[in-house]
């Protein structure tokens, strides 16, 4: 650029050089016609030569450093200038409109999907993806966070209602035969505590006790006293035990009907509890006092702490990134390709914000050209201009000498044949 603009300004220097070599040549040839002619061309391509490089140079600073009015022109109107520059872009070329027009044209959901399906398989993306998610789980709170869940889980289970959770239980209890089952553990439980010889003694020892204590009179008390003589502990206790053995093997028989009864009566006892306000009141009130003083935090940072250490191992296997997230991202894309309406909302919503960063951005373009001028001095500025409209210039002082000169010969040659 440097070259250019020398070899145009040397250029422009030859071409006044030749013009002032040419008419000082042609002085002495006044006499003869041609040299006039010649004369007076050489005469106004000078003119036209110096006037160009004049007005020129008082673009950019004064000729020979003389200050004469309306001259260095670039350097005296720098503000005019830098304000127009500004105004012509931010209202002729670089317009809000104009900006909005072209953000319309552009399809950045196409582009940014494109993008994420490119590089989703690059190791470079897996590996930030990684590094995001571990830096993600790292930066959980584990302490903040189990009192909120402590929190949920007790409003959750306080606003559970019995009255829709007990007959369902009374229900399943019906339909799975549950109660059958307690008569029956029942029944073992006797069954195994009766049979026991500790027990025999136990249960005369009771027996013997209670006809002792018995109060009557009469032949009632000779008739206790003399059936008192004839048996004793083992024997009254082997009595009793025999009957109960035998009334648990009466329980246990599923045709029994004393069994039918009782498992009758279990049933619609079981029922009415459906109905039984105070039961229910009873229930809530066990299950407010019992969550109150329920305090699994501790359990929860635990769980939350194992939890938080076997997602960041999983990170490390690559068989998770592989067959679990990278799947999981692509499912999730072609499912959003493939609803158009989602996309026209992303779209819109993409548009719509970058609109919003110009119009609130807009001004800073004029503010960030005037900032970026301000801190170039007049020199470099000059210089700068020159540079790139340097060429052009120095040809307006070439093509000023050139025209002046055939101005020149037209001009004598008129003026010497008419």
């Amino acid at each position: 650029m440097f070259k250019q603009k020398n070899k145009s300004r040397h250029l422009a220097a030859i071409s006044l050089a030749v013009m002032a070599i040419g008419f000082i040549a042609t002085m002495p040839y006044q006499d003869s016609l041609w040299g006039l002619i010649l004369q007076g061309g050489f005469e106004a391509g000078l003119v036209g030569g110096l006037a160009d490089w004049f007005a020129v140079t008082a673009l950019f600073r004064h000729p020979l450093g003389i200050p004469i009015p309306h001259t260095a022109l670039l350097p005296k109107n720098r503000k005019r200038i830098i304000g127009g520059i500004i105004s012509m872009l931010e209202n002729d070329w670089l317009t809000k409109e104009s900006i909005r027009k072209k953000i319309d044209t552009f399809h950045f959901s196409d582009k940014i999907l494109s993008l994420i399906e490119k590089e989703l398989h690059s190791p470079g993306v897996q590996k930030n993806f990684k590094t995001l998610i571990q830096y993600l789980l790292n930066k959980v709170d584990i302490n903040k966070i189990a009192p909120i869940i402590e929190k949920e889980i007790k409003n959750y289970l306080n606003e559970l209602d019995i009255k829709h959770f007990l007959p369902l239980l009374i229900d399943q209890v019906s339909i799975r035969k549950y109660d059958e089952k307690a008569l029956d553990f029942v029944l073992k439980e006797i069954d195994e505590w009766a049979t026991k010889e500790t027990t025999k003694y136990k249960l005369g020892g009771m027996a013997v006790d209670a006809i002792e204590n018995i109060k009557a009179d009469g032949i009632m008390q000779f008739a206790l006293k003399s059936f008192s003589n004839l048996v004793n502990e083992e024997k009254l206790g082997g009595i009793l035990q025999n009957l109960i053995l035998k009334g648990v093997d009466s329980f246990r028989d599923p045709f029994n009907q004393n069994r039918q009864t009782l498992l009758i009566h279990i049933h619609n006892k079981l029922q009415n509890i459906k109905s039984d306000v105070k039961i229910y009141d009873e229930i809530e009130h066990f299950k407010t006092q019992l969550i109150d003083k329920w305090e699994p935090e501790e359990k929860i940072i635990s769980f939350l702490t194992k939890l938080q250490q076997k997602a960041v191992e999983t990170l490390d296997d690559p068989i998770f990134i592989n067959e679990y997230l990278l799947p999981l991202i692509e499912n999730s894309l072609n499912e959003f390709k493939a609803n158009p309406e989602k996309i026209n909302n992303l779209e819109s919503w993409i548009k719509r914000h970058i609109s919003n960063f110009v119009d609130n951005n807009h001004s800073k373009i004029g503010k960030l050209v005037e900032e970026n001028l301000e801190k170039l001095d007049n020199e470099t500025l000059i210089n700068m201009i020159e540079n790139n409209v340097g060429k052009d210039l120095q040809w307006i002082r070439v093509n000023g000498a050139v025209c002046g000169f055939l101005i020149g010969l037209v001009l004598i040659g008129i003026k010497t044949f008419f």
